[in-house]
This record gives C-alpha cells, structure tokens and sequence, in this order.
C-alpha cells in the first residue's frame, strides 16, 4: 500500500513510500487489481493540497476505477472538492464515495459534484489481494 500523509517535508518522503501521520488530514491510496482506493480521514483543506495532488496522480496513472472511503473525514474545503471533480472526471467508471459525512454530503449537493458520483453507504470491502503502488524511483 502506497501512503501519501499532510506532514512537514522530510528528506526520506521523496522515495513515497514511507508513511507519515498528521493531526490534521491524511490520504492513503489502495491499489487492486480491479480498483483504486484513496481513504481520506481529518481535515482535507489546502494544507493537504500536494498530497491530495499526488494520490490523484497515482489513482489517474494505475487507470482504474476509483472509489474514497470518506468516513472519517472532519472537514473539506475546497481543496477537497476539487480533487473530487478531477477523480470524478479523469478515471474510469463513476467515481464513488464510501459513507461520506454529512459535511461531505453537502459539498457534493451545493457543488453539483453529488451528481457524477456514486454514494455507497456502506462499505463494500476491499480485496484483500492488494498489490503494492509501483514505486516511483525505482
């Protein structure tokens, strides 16, 4: 599993690979064979913009159809909503969110975003299968 988290630079952060954990939001991206998850949970806002960026770059380069386990996010600013417009346009299939919050469910409505997406409120599992992000550097 490839992680991408908000936290200050860090010289071994270039390889991405390593996880880093942050107070305020983070994003990890889940690659299978059949699909991409990217699992946001904190504050997705504008301090979380280049991780955001490049976990949409990871998901938009594997070329699957993407999916957000959005549960535990606490706030979304507009940062967040951009990122969902690009998945929802850029990767194949409908992008869907994993039981959003209602803070999320809201910026999908006024946003018109709630309309090109796919709400699922459970989760429907993810293989367990998983095979790691290609790593970048190598």
């Amino acid at each position: 599993m490839h992680e991408v988290t908000q936290e200050p630079p860090r010289p071994e952060k270039g390889a991405g690979t390593t996880p880093v954990t942050s107070e305020t939001g983070s994003v990890h991206v889940m690659v299978s064979r059949e699909r991409t998850r990217l699992v946001l949970s904190g504050e997705v806002d504008a301090t979380l913009g280049a991780e955001l960026t490049e976990a949409v770059t990871d998901a938009e380069r594997v070329g699957l159809p993407v999916e957000i386990d959005a549960r535990h996010v606490t706030f979304m600013d507009s940062s967040g909503v951009s990122m969902l417009a690009r998945l929802a346009h850029r990767t194949p299939g409908r992008l869907t969110l994993i039981q959003p919050p209602d803070v999320v469910r809201f910026l999908l409505e006024v946003t018109r975003i709630g309309e090109v997406v796919d709400v699922l409120d459970s989760d429907p599992g993810f293989p367990a299968e998983s095979t790691p992000e290609p790593d970048p550097a190598a």
